[in-house]
């Protein structure tokens, strides 16, 4: 296995997800603890089979203990990372999960491989091409995680830093990049670099920014705007990577949980609007006393003022 426990997941769109790799030493725990678990239903299994053998003739005794055997180290792990995504008590209990080579969640066909390769790689060779695999592999794949398209990855692994975050100016542009021809290789060097750009000398900073720009627009379109600085065009490209992959991840575990009952609604989130006092009565008008009568002249008109 690589030396480094860090790697890399390529997802299918080529963007990378930075994870720990879950170590030789580190798997071969977990996988001691669930062959400790399947000896004990085999044991069990053949308890019981001892106390009713007398029950049964001897062609049924058979036929249901090897189909029992085959339920133990076959559907033990099977319906263990097929219902928990990817973990097995083993695997619980080191912090390690299966996930496919795209950092999706391990699917029932990927679970089913990796049994039926167990029942060899494991069972019947007592796991020597499990370790010769995991150690010539850099990604500590046995022969299993070869054929299913997966890896084992350790979730209680140190977080690397978040991807750089979208500059405001370019959140339009990058919403409509279209990134099928950027490698993996390409975006792990520019995420290398800008997580290491200030320590590096200004003129190195600046040609380093400026090749690697150039290599990854000629990979992308549209084109950047006109006069846009190097590091904020791969901060943008990176940060949109990072966005769309990871809303295609969540889309994924969404379809892959099971159904759960609707939230009843409860009170709202927000604060009550705030309650004024009751508004002030406007004071009654005071009533005016007519103004008297001016008295008419003789002529039977009235005086003017």
């Amino acid at each position: 296995m690589s030396a480094h426990s860090n790697d890399a997941v390529v997802t299918g769109d080529a963007v990378v997800l930075d994870v720990q790799i879950a170590q030789l030493p580190v798997r071969a725990v977990g996988a001691l603890i669930d062959v400790t678990v399947m000896f004990i239903a085999l044991f069990v299994g053949l308890f019981l089979t001892a106390l009713t053998i007398r029950q049964f003739d001897t062609a049924f005794t058979a036929a249901a203990l090897i189909l029992f055997t085959v339920l133990v180290l076959v559907g033990y792990p099977v319906i263990m990372e097929t219902t928990t995504r990817g973990r097995t008590l083993g695997k619980m209990a080191m912090g390690l999960r299966v996930v496919s080579d795209d950092g999706s969640p391990e699917r029932f066909r990927q679970a089913l491989f990796r049994a039926l390769a167990s029942v060899v790689e494991i069972w019947g060779l007592t796991g020597s091409p499990a370790v010769i695999s995991s150690l010539l592999s850099a990604k500590g794949k046995r022969l299993g995680d070869l054929f299913a398209g997966t890896v084992v990855i350790n979730e209680r692994g140190p977080r690397l830093a978040p991807p750089p975050p979208m500059p405001p100016m370019l959140a339009a542009w990058a919403s409509t990049l279209q990134l099928t021809g950027l490698s993996a290789d390409q975006a792990e060097l520019a995420r290398q670099f800008l997580s290491r750009a200030p320590d590096l000398h200004p003129q190195v900073r600046t040609e380093m920014a400026n090749r690697i720009t150039a290599d990854i627009v000629a990979r992308i379109s549209p084109a950047p705007p006109t006069g846009t600085p190097p590091q904020y065009i791969l901060a943008a490209v990176l940060a949109e990577r990072h966005r769309r992959e990871l809303a295609r991840l969540q889309a994924g575990r969404a379809q892959a949980a099971p159904m759960v009952a609707p939230v009843q609604p409860g009170a709202p989130a927000w604060p009550s609007p705030p309650t004024f006092a009751a508004p002030l009565a406007v004071p009654s008008p005071v009533p005016v006393a007519p103004a008297p009568a001016q008295p008419a002249s003789s002529s039977g008109f009235a005086t003017p003022d």
